[in-house]
């Protein structure tokens, strides 16, 4: 070891290569919902200028939670191949699914076999790829989009294409306050006739009755 660097140098400098390489992969999550309505999907696809790509698929058939995992997950491998990603990272809070993706689990379930064998072969598109555990509560994005999907009857009209999310400061009412012309503040009549008992010069009997 070279002596003008300490373990945590070394560690640091290994640390920001890996920070690098991970700057130019796409990233997935994926979740699944089940419940008394259905069965729903969700992803959501984060390119390398952090765009926020949302999808989600309700389920038409019967099926256990875990085969609605591996459904999650392969929509956002299909995902990421239509849009030509070639570095992905995958994250999702199922253990059994990303643990038998990275081959540290057996999969003895007949009815996961064939969705792994399937995305063995998604697999082939990427350059790199790999599959992240996390815990649940890291994962309420995708979460809340899949429930969203559950609840949705089949219907014949078609997809969704495209669902956006705002973040909203203030109330949507807030856009009709105008500015009062007089330069007083809106409740300035108000504050009047409680103090003074008055009203304005040319109130109406429908103002006065609304003070």
């Amino acid at each position: 070891m070279h002596p003008e660097f300490s373990d945590e140098d070394i560690m640091t400098l290994f640390e920001e290569d890996v920070e690098d390489e991970d700057r130019d992969k796409w990233i997935v999550w994926f979740d699944d919902a089940s419940n008394a309505l259905g069965h729903g999907v969700g992803v959501v696809l984060v390119s390398l200028d952090e765009q926020y790509i949302p999808f989600m698929t309700r389920l038409g058939f019967v099926c256990i939670n875990n085969v609605a995992e591996y459904e999650a997950c392969a929509l956002g491998i299909q995902v990421a191949i239509d849009f030509k990603v070639k570095l992905l990272k995958i994250y999702g809070d199922s253990a059994l699914v990303i643990h038998q993706l990275r081959g540290e689990w057996e999969t003895r379930d007949h009815k996961l076999v064939p969705y792994q064998a399937y995305i063995r072969k998604l697999i082939e598109f990427f350059d790199d790829i790999s599959f992240h555990h996390i815990p649940q509560d890291e994962n309420q994005i995708v979460d809340a989009l899949a429930t969203l999907a559950s609840m949705f009857p089949l219907t014949p009209h078609g997809d969704f294409s495209y669902i956006e999310f705002r973040c909203r400061g203030k109330p949507a009412h807030y856009c009709l306050i105008e500015e009062e012309q007089d330069g007083q503040p809106w409740y300035f009549n108000i504050k009047r006739y409680i103090k003074d008992k008055e009203y304005p010069q040319d109130a109406s009997d429908n103002d006065k009755r609304m003070l």
